[in-house]
């Protein structure tokens, strides 16, 4: 690969990493509920998951989905369903973390990890890297530069939802805004489905 199409790619790795999408809403709600500290788990568990399908992907998992278009489709419905649930659980969300609600919880690393599986967005990331910066002549070489383009790129890029999210929670205090802000959060999320499903 190339200097010139490395650097396309760290273009690319970042502007699909720090644009809005499931995980970026996710981290920003995160952030505004439990803070930058209790949401750490939740951001590597994004970062470590996208790197392990981005490689699988690589390394023959997007030709599994091709030759078996039902294996595709059973993962954009589990996906759907799993989003549409975590979206219903971010519109409910009353109180900041250490306010009264004791359930509430951040998103687990393994949680956040499984979620890149059935994540739409993370599986267009994925198969466009592989598709446009993929080196026939070196496959192993470029799904390994690839993965290591994502992996510098993508935890800082997923962070600044995370502390946007944490510089909000003063403003968000108030039971009122953080209702709405919940509200929208969860309706953000739900509506990064409508690619997915068009």
């Amino acid at each position: 690969m190339t200097l010139d199409a490395f650097l396309a790619l760290l273009l690319y790795a970042l502007v699909t990493s720090v644009t809005p999408g499931p995980n970026n809403f996710m981290l920003l709600a995160s952030g505004v509920n439990f803070g930058i500290v209790r949401t750490i788990p939740h951001m590597l568990g994004i970062s470590i998951g996208f790197l392990v399908l981005l490689l699988a992907v690589g390394f023959g998992l997007g030709a599994v989905l091709t030759a078996f278009p039902a294996l595709h489709t059973g993962l954009k419905i589990a996906g759907a369903v799993y989003l549409l649930y975590l979206a219903w659980k971010i519109a409910m969300s009353r109180s900041l973390s250490g306010k009264g609600e004791t359930d509430a919880r951040p998103m687990r690393f393994i949680d956040a990890a499984a979620f890149q599986w059935v994540n739409p967005k993370a599986w267009v990331m994925a198969i466009t890297a592989m598709a446009v910066y993929t080196n026939p002549e070196r496959p192993f070489l470029s799904v390994i530069l690839i993965g290591v383009a994502f992996t510098v790129v993508n935890l800082p890029s997923v962070s600044v939802w995370a502390g946007f999210g944490t510089a909000l929670r003063g403003f968000l205090s108030d039971p009122v805004r953080l209702k709405w802000f919940n509200i929208a959060m969860g309706v953000l999320l739900a509506a990064t489905l409508w690619p997915m499903l068009r």
